[in-house]
């Protein structure tokens, strides 16, 4: 598959409609997984997140089969964020490099987990432009990755330069090792179509959240503060149209 953002800007407007995903005949036949038994083949976690908020946006229902075992989890943020609002009188790049990552572990704690017991590896590449240290990560994750990992990333061709860079470093050192890739869509929901062949359906599984996981999502994503206020006459970067989208009964993983 080619880099679907190479020559476009693929996060504009409105997006896709969350009613036109509800019609999705592609997403009504992509099968279901319980979060369990993904939980049952891995020995530890390992979410390498472009940004700080991404792991809670795609992969809540795996995170929390990891309540009381936050030792299995490892989180590696690849960026602070600190790009996110790059015209803002009231958010600075040096604010959001401290704000952002505090508000990753507010929002795991909201879904339960002890965040002193995870450990955290901070890349600090930086936001918007993660592809000129990708060198730095694949190293990284070389030196850090052991047998029986599981490695969650967000999906190599997401339609966000950092999403797309992460994506692919995480497929070229997982492969090499031999571990399991877990991809999550976070802005292929913005600008893909609801039949879109090229979303990678025969990999696609729906990971359901009960009514109380998707209570504490909500409550984890609501700690990222910094993502859902406007700023001036600029909409906030997680506007109504994208959280409705993230926040069905479901999460959708390609494995």
């Amino acid at each position: 598959m080619d880099d679907l953002s190479a020559d476009q800007n693929l996060i504009q407007g409105n997006g896709t409609r969350l009613e036109a995903w509800k019609a999705s005949r592609s997403l009504a036949n992509t099968p279901c997984i319980d979060p369990q038994q993904v939980r049952s083949s891995f020995e530890r976690l390992v979410v390498v997140a472009p940004h700080p908020d991404d792991e809670i946006l795609g992969s809540t229902a795996l995170l929390s089969t990891l309540l009381g075992e936050e030792q299995r989890l490892l989180m590696i943020a690849v960026t602070d964020g600190e790009a996110s609002h790059p015209d803002s009188q009231e958010w600075s790049p040096d604010a959001l490099r401290q704000q952002r990552p505090l508000e990753s572990r507010h929002a795991l704690e909201r879904l339960g987990l002890r965040s002193e017991h995870i450990v955290w590896h901070r890349l600090g590449l930086p936001d918007s432009e993660a592809a000129s240290g990708i060198d730095q990560l694949e190293a990284h994750l070389r030196m850090t990755l052991r047998p029986h990992d599981t490695v969650l990333t967000t999906w190599r061709h997401d339609g966000h330069c950092d999403h797309e860079a992460v994506g692919q470093a995480c497929a070229r050192v997982t492969e090499e090792k031999g571990l399991p890739l877990i991809e999550v869509p976070i802005w292929a929901w913005h600008w893909a179509d609801p039949e879109d062949a090229r979303l990678p359906w025969s990999r696609a599984r729906k990971v359901p959240l009960s009514n109380e996981c998707l209570q504490r999502k909500r409550a984890a994503i609501a700690a990222h503060a910094t993502q859902l206020a406007p700023q001036g006459e600029q909409p906030a970067v997680l506007t109504p149209a994208t959280l409705q989208r993230l926040l069905q009964p479901f999460e959708l993983i390609f494995i």
